[in-house]
């Protein structure tokens, strides 16, 4: 089979792997740099030694220059958000948000009559003629990015979409990111993610081009794609309008690689990295995506995210020389020049894991004068914060598989309460593993009301949407399948006459078919 390389980027390493089929030919850590950019690069580097460049058919990423710059607030443009509404609003974009955040993207808002009710019908008629007086204010502004929303456009899209058209007849040099096209049910949420997937587009399009120049530099040729957050990947030209989607790709990526290391479908997995230990829970071989709104960063948003818990808990967590505290600070990238183990003066659990005996790191005769005492209590510590997020990721009482991976697994051999643990062959690479097997998707999320049609009908339409949408992303048609589909009545609404519907489908990629525009 031609061969997959899988780079994911954490904390700490940045891995690469190269997968021929499901089988691993070549693994390597490289550190992560500060620009993230050059780390992929080196690692990249490092596994080409081992395999023929000519034979590698694509390139899977999953990278954190989005969500670094999304927690730093840094590299991200000014948003103008544009609601249709009945005017006058009280709670406006970005009300809620951090200070900091809101300060660097917030170039005002407005709020145009339009939108929908609830079973779809129109809330007002569009305000067509507010609606370019707004563009020309925003013209006089300056700023180049307009994320629009629209009250119940998952419901009926058709308000938001003719607003998208006229503010791009008044504004051809300004992005327009319309919220159906990003979230979910839940306006302020939905809004939010459109907001910030906005002020992420300049940094997409400088982030993309530097990856194709560095990649086609270690003289690979082949396809590049990134990975998303459910577990997919995207095309670079649908990653240059969403790059949202990509920023809790490692969390998955370490999901979708225990699958494929393992061969189990279901389970929870604990993903131990130098910084944090994400737990999530493994369905039907891909991570259990959130169906409430999430924060990023302080900002709730409700697009597709990977229900994933992370624990302040990493080989690099500095740990107090008593062991009664455990973190949240923590060396990170700086592991290998400041834990005792490697020759530095800071306690953290990579320290505390060698001297009980997990692993053997480092020098383990830099940690033999720790004290009984601080390594039991960091221990107890330790095992108290996976052991609770464990149990909040299983979904019953019963036991199920129990996966580790991630570069930091083996440190959890000195817990007590895990039970029965499963820590595959490269489960440190776990993530570079998921990034390469990833597939092509698509999904439906919306409220379907059911005048003149049933469930059932409904049902089965969004099932065909979302395999089209995985087709139109690269899937091969013959082989996608649909792994999660749900189907809610509102009963709510009058006459209980409208159902939200849910249906993902997935298929293997074809990374040589070229991709429509704009998907």
């Amino acid at each position: 089979m031609p061969l997959r390389i899988g780079v994911d980027v954490g904390g700490t390493n940045t891995d690469a792997v190269v997968l021929d089929g499901s089988r691993v030919v070549a693994v390597t850590k490289a550190p992560t740099s500060q620009d993230v950019t050059s780390g992929i690069l080196a690692a990249l580097a490092e596994v080409l030694q081992a395999v023929d460049v000519d034979e590698v058919a694509s390139v899977l990423i999953g990278t954190t220059h989005f969500i670094n710059a999304i927690a730093q607030a840094r590299g991200l443009e000014r948003v103008t958000a544009v609601r249709l509404a009945t005017p006058p609003q009280s709670l406006l974009p970005m009300i809620d948000w951090p200070d900091r955040l809101r300060e660097v993207v917030n170039a005002g808002t407005y709020v145009c009559a339009g939108g929908a009710q609830f079973d779809g019908s129109l809330l007002n008629e569009l305000d067509e003629a507010g609606l370019r007086d707004i563009a020309r204010k925003i013209d006089e502004s300056g700023v180049r990015h307009i994320a629009l929303s629209s009250v119940f456009s998952t419901v009926n899209p058709d308000p938001e979409i003719r607003a998208e058209e006229i503010l791009r007849e008044e504004l051809p040099h300004v992005s327009v990111t319309r919220s159906t096209l990003v979230g979910r049910v839940g306006l302020l949420e939905r809004e939010n993610a459109t907001i910030l997937n906005a002020a992420l587009l300049d940094l997409a399009d400088r982030v993309i081009d530097g990856l194709e120049e560095g990649v086609s530099s270690v003289g690979i040729s082949a396809p590049i794609l990134l990975s998303q957050n459910d577990g997919t990947v995207m095309t670079l030209d649908r990653a240059r309008r969403f790059p949202i989607f990509t920023i809790a790709s490692g969390p998955t990526n370490s999901i979708r690689g225990a699958a494929l290391l393992t061969g189990l479908d279901h389970g929870v997995v604990v993903d131990v990295g130098g910084t944090t230990t994400d737990v999530g829970m493994l369905q039907h071989g891909f991570p259990r995506e959130s169906t409430v709104a999430m924060s990023l960063a302080g900002v709730r948003s409700n697009f597709r995210i990977p229900d994933v818990l992370s624990v302040a808990l990493g080989g690099g967590t500095n740990v107090a020389e008593d062991g009664s505290a455990l973190g949240p600070e923590s060396v990170g990238f700086r592991i290998t020049r400041e834990a005792r183990v490697f020759g530095g003066g800071t306690l953290t659990f990579m320290d505390v894991a060698v001297a009980a005996g997990a692993a053997r790191i480092g020098d383990p005769s830099a940690v033999s004068d720790i004290p009984d005492v601080t390594i039991r209590r960091a221990l107890d510590l330790a095992s108290e914060r996976v052991v609770r997020a464990i149990e909040k990721a299983k979904l019953t009482s019963g036991e199920i598989p129990v996966i580790v991976v991630g570069g930091g697994g083996p440190l959890l051999a000195a817990l007590g309460g895990l039970g029965d643990v499963v820590i595959p062959e490269h489960a440190g690479v776990a993530n570079a593993v998921g990034a390469a097997f990833a597939e092509a998707g698509g999904e439906v999320d919306r409220v379907y009301t059911l005048e003149g049609t049933t469930r059932a009908a409904a049902l089965d339409s969004a099932r065909a949407e979302a395999i089209a949408r995985a087709v139109d992303s690269g899937a091969d048609p013959a082989s996608v399948r649909i792994t999660d589909a749900e189907d809610v009545p509102l009963t709510h609404l009058p006459g209980g006459m409208a159902v939200h519907i849910r249906v993902k489908a997935v298929g293997p990629f074809r990374p040589l078919v070229a991709i429509p525009e704009g998907r």
